[in-house]
C-alpha cells in the first residue's frame, strides 16, 4: 500500500515538473514573438489590371460607340468606321475627338506614310510590332488612319482606309492571331474629320529623325492599345 502511495506521489511530481516546463516554454515563446513579431504569410497573388487614368466617362462613352459601330461588339466580322460614321457616333467636334486621345501620348504612336501612299516602311513595321507587344493586359487595339489636305476628300478617304488596312495586314502576317479582327478597331478619317495639329509631331512616330509638319502628321495611322473597362 505504501509503495502505491509513493508511486502516485512520484508520478504527480513528474507531471508537475513537465507542466512547469511546458508553461515556461510557452511563456518564453510568447515573449519572443512580442519582441520580434513573425512576418505575416504572403497573400495569394491576385491578378488585377488597373484601369488607366485616361478612361474618363466621356472617353469611355465614345469608346463604346466606336466599338459598337466599328465591328468589335455584337458582330461576327470587322468592318471599321469611315468619316461619316465617326462624325455621327462620336457626337463631338474633331478637336474634342483628338483631345480624348491626348492622355495616350506615352501609350500610343503614329505610323507615318509617304504622300499619296499606303505602303509601310521599315520604321512603320518596327513601330507596329513594338506597340502590339506592349499590350499590358489591354483588350482593344485601335488604328485611326488619316489623309492630309492634299487631294480630294474621296481620294483621302480611300487612302486612309488603305493605310489602316496596311497596319492590320502587317499585324495579321506577324502575329498569326486568329482572333485579331475582334481585337482591332479601325477608323479611317480621310481629311474630313479630326485632323491632327502639328503638336502631334512630338508623339513617338515611325520617322523620328525626319521633318514633321501638319501635312506629314496627317499622312498617318495612330495606333494604341486601350485599357478601359466598359
Amino acid at each position: 500500500m505504501r509503495r502505491h502511495v509513493l508511486a502516485g506521489v512520484a508520478t504527480g511530481a513528474v507531471l508537475t515538473v513537465l507542466l512547469m516546463i511546458f508553461v515556461g516554454a510557452t511563456v518564453s515563446g510568447a515573449a519572443r514573438r512580442l519582441e520580434k513579431p513573425e512576418a505575416p504569410a504572403p497573400a495569394a497573388a491576385v491578378a488585377d489590371h488597373a484601369e488607366a487614368a485616361y478612361c474618363t466617362p466621356q472617353f469611355k462613352q465614345v469608346l463604346q460607340r466606336v466599338l459598337n459601330a466599328c465591328g468589335l461588339v455584337g458582330t461576327q466580322s470587322r468592318r471599321g468606321c469611315q468619316p461619316a460614321d465617326v462624325k455621327g457616333l462620336a457626337q463631338i467636334s474633331g478637336d474634342d475627338f483628338n483631345a480624348l486621345f491626348l492622355p495616350l501620348a506615352k501609350r500610343g504612336a503614329i505610323v507615318l506614310f509617304d504622300e499619296g501612299a499606303e505602303k509601310l516602311d521599315d520604321g512603320g513595321r518596327k513601330l507596329i510590332e513594338e506597340r502590339w507587344l506592349d499590350r499590358q493586359g489591354a483588350r482593344y487595339f485601335f488604328i485611326v488612319a488619316r489623309g492630309s489636305q492634299t487631294g480630294s476628300a474621296r481620294t483621302n478617304r480611300v487612302l486612309s482606309h488603305k493605310r489602316a488596312n496596311s497596319v492590320l495586314f502587317h499585324l495579321a502576317e506577324t502575329t498569326k492571331d486568329p482572333a485579331l479582327e475582334k481585337q482591332v478597331g479601325m477608323l479611317w478619317l480621310g481629311k474630313e474629320f479630326a485632323q491632327l495639329p502639328k503638336e502631334f509631331c512630338e508623339w513617338p512616330t515611325s520617322r523620328e529623325n525626319k521633318g514633321c509638319d501638319r501635312q506629314a502628321i496627317n499622312r498617318s495611322a495612330f495606333i494604341s492599345w486601350v485599357d478601359c473597362r466598359l
